[in-house]
């Protein structure tokens, strides 16, 4: 069961980081398992001044019909350099950090829950989606 997205119906915002002034790009989308809704995922790409590129991701999953949010859970995590690895690796953090939550997130998850949640595996294929497909998150991740 592959998961999809549709790239055009991806949201895409603009901010500027309250800490360094440097710019911040969001996106949004849907990610699909076999045309049914499976998650929401947001990213936020980080161009921190004088600190290396990072991507806040958060994924909302459950279901995404009838306006059910009862079964929702988000989980958090952060993309980007770690010590001793060339390439980003993603580290699992409390969701919502932002302060984004809302009742369409449902359970938001700290880094503690979201380790022992049974729906983490999930989480994680959803995570190297939006990594390998999302063009903005990618292209802030490998390409600069």
């Amino acid at each position: 069961m592959a998961l999809t997205a549709n790239l055009e119906e991806r949201e895409t915002r603009h901010y500027t980081c309250d800490c360094c002034q440097a710019p911040i790009e969001r996106v949004w989308n849907y990610v699909y398992r076999d045309d049914v809704p499976h998650a929401v995922y947001f990213a936020n790409s980080y161009h921190h001044r004088d600190q290396p590129h990072e991507t806040w991701i958060d994924v909302i999953l459950g279901t995404w019909s009838g306006g059910v949010v009862d079964d929702h859970v988000t989980f958090g995590c952060r993309v980007g350099p770690v010590v001793g690895s060339p390439a980003p690796a993603a580290t699992l953090v409390q969701a919502c950090l932002d302060g984004s939550s809302g009742p369409v997130h449902g359970a938001v998850l700290s880094r503690e829950v979201g380790l022992a949640h049974p729906r983490l595996p999930e989480f994680w294929e959803v995570v190297d989606f939006v990594l390998d497909n999302d063009p903005t998150v990618h292209r802030h991740l490998y390409a600069s």
